[in-house]
């Protein structure tokens, strides 16, 4: 028996790409220096007269910007809320984040519930639009990707505020800036907050609808108790475009779970049947045990995974084997030959080559290239290109599934079993469901799902 035990360290990547029209965070809530959005807020307990109030953005640098808000020269009535104030956002790989210097505006109306533990100086307050937005998850204000099954917890304006929301689908909208009606990504965040004098205001169902290109068009927070605060926005120079496909190719969630049947036509001809189930799943980020079942190879591995707005990737995996197979030996040449790739797995199949494994909001014809002097290359000492080629309906012993198709070309100088075209297939709601790899020396590796 050919006995191999190691682990490999693949990093955090970092890849030169070619999307088509790749989804960032500020698709969901641009940023344009002459951006400006108008809303009208009311509160049917505390502020029963419409509050108007206008945002615009006040500073941008590289991935932050500031957002500053204001009730001044707006027309509203001296019962309204008066308001002034700026917030600090950040576009990150996970979506939008709420950072340093944080936000600042006057007080809060006295009539409103005291949102802090102690009376005194209280840095909380529910009387803009955007304190709204980022009550009770400042650190994910919007978590990115936005596909179907996202989940999110977060924490603030303070510790003892919680909230856990939920991507609960599009739906179509009406607002008085889109009277035609706007499709709008839902999220709703079940809100706690324990200790305040005010706690039940600062408890409740949060809902608010995005709109891509545009941002917030509405929100709606049921606050404990029974008061309803209800903001929606009136006008906009920002266009709103369709949201991109939500499809989840590969969710980071807990529990999911499959086997794999894996051949190769000249090294593998006894088929290796292995199974694999997602746990540690947080943030987007998720392990997979992968354990042999059956066949001619001996394992149990580690591969741990994460879902970022550059797509899915592989952050590190670690696997011990035993195999009675022969396969071709793998680069990178640049490593010595004890650490140099193995295939020992479905997963070494997938991750083999470049980050990401599959894009964020994948659309046909996307691309991108594993960067020449980048992790990826140091890893796998791979030329390797992928390109969406779009959904298809494929059938494997575990069912028929609408997936989406993406091709990778491979190049790994020197080592023919490391170079070839790999076609893989991944379907909403399942992950990987058939891979088939024409490795450079003739022979072919097929993954599919079993079950």
């Amino acid at each position: 028996m050919s006995r191999v035990r190691w682990g490999v360290l693949v990093g955090v990547v970092a890849f030169a790409c070619a999307f088509a029209s790749p989804a960032l965070a500020d698709d969901w809530l641009p940023h344009n220096p002459d951006a400006s959005w108008t809303y009208q807020w009311t509160d049917s307990e505390y502020s029963t007269v419409p509050t108007t109030e206008k945002v615009t953005v006040k500073s941008t640098k590289g991935a932050s910007f500031t957002l500053a808000w204001t009730t001044e020269g707006l027309g509203n009535s001296g019962d309204a809320v008066h308001s002034i104030g700026t917030i600090a956002l950040q576009e990150t790989t996970s979506g939008i984040d709420v950072v340093a210097p944080y936000w600042s505006s006057n007080a809060p109306p006295p009539s409103f519930p005291f949102l802090c533990a102690a009376v005194g100086s209280c840095p909380n307050s529910l009387a803009s639009t955007y304190y709204n937005v980022v009550w009770g998850s400042i650190a994910h204000v919007l978590q990115e990707p936005l596909l179907r099954g996202t989940t999110w917890s977060g924490t603030g304006g303070d510790s003892t505020i919680q909230a856990t929301s939920t991507y609960a689908g599009t739906e179509k909208v009406t607002v008085p800036a889109f009277p035609d009606g706007v499709v709008a990504a839902k999220v709703r965040s079940d809100v706690a907050q324990a200790g305040a004098l005010g706690d039940p205001y600062g408890s409740g169902v949060k809902t608010v609808w995005w709109v891509y290109g545009v941002g917030p068009v509405k929100i709606v927070f049921q606050h404990d108790g029974g008061p309803v605060t209800t903001f929606a926005l009136q006008s906009t120079n920002e266009k709103p475009e369709m949201p991109p496909s939500d499809a989840n190719w590969f969710p980071m969630q807990q529990g999911l779970k499959g086997t794999y049947r894996w051949t190769n036509n000249k090294h593998l001809k006894k088929p290796e049947v292995e199974s694999f189930k997602l746990d540690q799943v947080a943030n987007n980020s998720a392990r997979a045990n992968v354990t042999c079942v059956s066949g001619p190879i001996k394992c149990s591995g580690l591969y741990y995974l994460t879902l970022r707005t550059n797509g899915l990737s592989s952050i590190e995996s670690y696997v011990k084997a035993a195999s009675l197979a022969k396969f071709p030996p793998l680069g990178p040449k640049s490593a010595p030959a004890a650490q140099r790739r193995r295939f020992f797995t479905p997963f070494d199949l997938m991750i083999f080559g470049l980050n990401p494994i599959v894009a964020e909001y994948s659309a046909s014809g996307q691309s991108w290239t594993v960067a020449p002097n980048g992790r990826d290359f140091a890893v796998f000492g791979a030329a390797a290109t992928s390109t969406v080629l779009g959904v298809k309906s494929v059938k494997v012993p575990a069912g028929t599934f609408r997936a989406l198709e993406i091709k990778t070309t491979l190049k790994q100088v020197g080592f023919p079993f490391g170079s070839g075209t790999r076609l893989s297939w991944f379907a909403s709601g399942r992950g990987l469901v058939k891979l088939v790899f024409s490795h450079g020396d003739g022979s072919t590796s097929t993954v599919v799902l079993t079950k």
